[in-house]
């Protein structure tokens, strides 16, 4: 698990594919030896484990379903990425549970300057809306932000410098593709909800404070 802070940029200094499958090696640009075997990290939000160490480098194995459900597929040598390693019990919870799975690739199709911040307009899938809600939380490419707006199936985020220097964010443009993974306490309740939506397709329920008591909420 993590927490959608980014600890370093890193470098893809090495890809090999495997058929549908792919290894990539990653050097961070800050220190984050010694590593452990097996241990998870996040690059560009996507949960991946050390399988090798390679001096202040590690190597990472990519299955074919990742490479097709995010944007990983993409990279070669030379690709700047996101990198957090995996949360820890007693650290400082930044920003929000982040599980480093991917539910869907966005796209930036507007970015906007708004004083010292930039404000960026990304679409994605419409079946993951009722996901993404005003001043809710969403990791686009590990980092962890903080919805501005959104529709049916588009998001605004608004880009502070800090993140801005520290991230890949300086790297995107209009056409760029990010991880998207939408917030893990939506989820939960899409899903207990979902009952309740099914039993009334035509008719969706008003959410109201005595429906959820009325349900055991």
């Amino acid at each position: 698990m993590f927490t959608g802070i980014i600890q370093s940029l890193g470098t893809v200094t090495d890809v090999t594919h495997l058929g549908a499958q792919a290894r990539f090696t990653i050097t961070p640009v800050r220190d984050f030896t010694p590593y452990q075997q097996g241990e998870s990290i996040a690059v560009n939000g996507v949960c991946l484990t050390v399988e090798t160490i390679r001096g202040s480098a590690f190597v990472a194995y990519a299955s074919a379903k990742t490479l097709e459900v995010t944007t990983l597929g993409s990279f070669r040598r030379g690709h700047r990425v996101n990198l957090e390693r995996a949360l820890a019990l007693g650290d400082r919870l930044g920003g929000h549970l982040v599980l480093g799975h991917v539910d869907a690739v966005a796209e930036v199709v507007r970015l906007t300057a708004a004083g010292q911040s930039r404000i960026i307009r990304l679409t994605f899938d419409p079946a993951l809306a009722r996901e993404i809600i005003p001043k809710g939380s969403v990791a686009l490419d590990g980092v962890s932000l903080t919805v501005n707006d959104c529709g049916e199936d588009f998001l605004e985020v608004n880009i502070i410098p800090a993140t801005w220097q520290e991230t890949t964010i300086a790297f995107w443009q209009v056409g760029t593709r990010v991880n998207l993974e939408t917030d893990l306490i939506g989820k939960y309740v899409a899903r207990m909800l979902s009952p309740w939506r099914e039993a009334r397709p035509t008719h969706p329920p008003s959410i109201t404070e005595d429906f959820l008591r009325q349900h055991g909420f």
